[in-house]
């Protein structure tokens, strides 16, 4: 990972909240939006650090009419 990720994790919040500050959104809903899903995505995390783990696979079935011929 890079060394500067701090930096470029800024970085990209500023740009974020600036793209929507300029969309019309107060610079305080913005940063508050973005604290209120940061703290959304902490508690998903607590509960499942890796959801693609949860995921089934379903495989095809081979119950369609021709799947018996020969």
């Amino acid at each position: 990972m890079m060394d500067n990720w701090r930096n470029e994790l800024r970085l990209k919040l500023e740009k974020l909240v600036d793209e929507l500050v300029v969309e019309g959104v107060s610079h305080g809903d913005a940063c508050r939006a973005v604290t209120e899903e940061i703290a959304k995505l902490r508690a998903a995390y607590e509960r499942d650090p890796d959801p693609t783990e949860d995921a089934v696979v379903e495989e095809p079935a081979n119950d369609w009419p021709a799947a018996d011929r020969d």
